[in-house]
């Protein structure tokens, strides 16, 4: 029987860390909760909820946080773990989705991707993630599909094997990272619709336009440099994604 554990960074969600962890626990009993140096409460939100709470000495980063409640998830023996963030942008209902699509594609990556649902995402957003998606595909020799998305199962074994060359990935980069290093090792990126949830009145995202992508964009272009820039990969990547099947899947 596959062991899944889900992990949530949070930052600054105690309006929504809750319910979104409620919801998870409804559909996995196995849940991490990083409280990544919260101010307002976040870590008092969850209180009394059977879950695992990890708190960082100060606000260290997504990318940290990730790598932290993804070690505790290792450590204890997960099999696979399932990202999702803590604001509401991810429906936890979607869960057995990824999980089913982890279950016919145990070696890849499965990301709950967004962009199908172009009416519900913010322009300047939408347009960033495009942007991403192609320069992110490229360094990976592969079509992405929601290259931003951090609703995602990752399975153990490719975890382990990536411990080392991600250790360094600031904040957003990482889940930029963790992507082109896996697609190298010949790991397939498979694509399952989701909603795309932005809330009118939700909290500002973490994300910072500048910084966020100045340091994503280095990464990617050292990634590339370095392989001389790449054209095959770049062709590859511009393939169309395979049909999907029935259940809304791209991928092998």
């Amino acid at each position: 029987m596959t062991r899944v554990a889900v992990v949530i960074p949070a930052y600054n969600e105690a309006r929504t860390i809750r319910d979104i962890a409620q919801r998870a626990l409804a559909l996995n009993s196995w849940l991490i909760v990083i409280d990544d140096g919260s101010t307002d409460g976040t870590a008092e939100a969850v209180s009394g909820l059977p879950l695992t709470l990890l708190r960082n000495d100060g606000n260290q980063g997504k990318g940290e946080s990730l790598r932290r409640g993804i070690r505790q998830a290792l450590e204890e023996g997960a099999d696979a773990i399932v990202t999702l963030d803590g604001d509401g942008q991810h429906l936890p209902e979607d869960m057995p989705r990824l999980v089913e699509a982890h279950a016919r594609h145990r070696d890849a990556i499965v990301i709950g991707a967004r962009l199908h649902d172009r009416q519900n995402i913010p322009l300047d957003r939408y347009l960033a993630n495009r942007t991403a998606n192609f320069f992110i595909g490229w360094a990976s020799g592969q079509p992405v599909v929601d290259s931003q998305s951090g609703f995602r199962v990752y399975p153990a074994a490719l975890l382990l094997a990536l411990s080392a060359c991600c250790e360094r990935a600031a904040g957003f980069v990482f889940e930029s990272e963790i992507l082109i290093e896996a697609a190298r090792m010949g790991t397939w990126i498979v694509a399952v619709p989701v909603a795309a949830i932005y809330e009118p009145r939700g909290r500002r995202s973490h994300f910072q336009p500048v910084l966020d992508i100045a340091r994503i964009g280095r990464m990617i272009a050292w990634k590339l440099v370095s392989r001389g820039l790449d054209l095959p990969a770049l062709f590859r990547s511009l393939r169309a994604p395979q049909p999907q099947s029935r259940d809304g899947l791209s991928g092998p």
